[in-house]
């Protein structure tokens, strides 16, 4: 076991036994800090509890012991996939170290994600993540979890149908940062996204409740019509 993975068990008060002398899971982090942290570190990309979906990232219910790129209704970068196919299967080493640095256990994900440094908190997101798995058998079931989304936007914001011919119009500024062709450079991937997921995160930064600067400047220029528009483009380049 990499010594960081060790660090965070011992950290987090883990208790090493064999398997038949212990009744439920051995505790690996705090789940309710390693909450807190999904919905800040995790949330914008990744669904968990009750009906969740893929979006921009696959869901994560049921992610331990589950090979990797094993979502047949999910594209997954051809790196990851190829790990699943050479038998890459998600356990807490595997999950911490992606967590830590994705690029150093699967050179060229598609995760933009820059990592989490500290040991202790990957421990307590792991936690998090794994009560909502159900492999291995003795993790204790959790309760679905829901997500409240980052701003509620009134049902006629989001039932506005944007027209994608106008998005592309509109998304030259956008396409100075991201890549038309979905790649990820070191900035998240935008094409393909929900449309829903796209003007919800928008409408964040307008109010300034996501912290990105170059974004928030941008999303204060565009009214309700053309963000809708960039949603509906973005969403169409997914599926061309």
């Amino acid at each position: 076991m990499p010594k960081h993975s060790l660090l965070a068990l011992l950290m987090a008060g883990a208790v090493f036994a064999p398997a038949a002398a212990i009744a439920q899971a051995v505790p690996i982090g705090n789940p309710v800090a390693g909450a807190e942290l999904y919905q800040y570190e995790c949330a914008a990309c990744h669904q968990i509890g009750e009906d969740a979906e893929h979006r921009i990232g696959p869901h994560l219910n049921r992610i331990f012991d589950r090979r990797a790129g094993s979502h047949a209704e999910f594209r997954y970068s051809e790196a990851l996939a190829r790990q699943g196919r050479d038998g890459l299967h998600w356990d807490f080493v595997r999950l911490d170290a992606y967590i830590e640095n994705p690029r150093s256990l699967v050179s060229g994900t598609n995760m933009a994600y820059p990592g989490l440094e500290d040991p202790v908190e990957r421990a307590d997101l792991i936690a998090f993540i794994r009560a909502f798995s159900d492999q291995p058998q003795n993790i204790p079931e959790a309760a679905p979890t829901a997500f409240a989304p980052e701003v509620r936007l009134p049902p006629e914001v989001l039932a506005i149908e944007g027209d994608p011919e106008y998005g592309a119009f509109l998304s030259a500024e956008c396409t100075t940062c991201h890549q038309r062709s979905g790649a990820h450079a070191g900035i998240p991937g935008i094409v393909g996204w929900p449309e829903e997921d796209f003007v919800v995160a928008m409408h964040a930064y307008k109010k300034r409740l996501r912290p990105h600067e170059v974004m928030q400047n941008l999303a204060q220029r565009l009214d309700d019509e053309e963000i809708a528009a960039l949603a509906a483009y973005f969403a169409k380049l997914g599926r061309d």
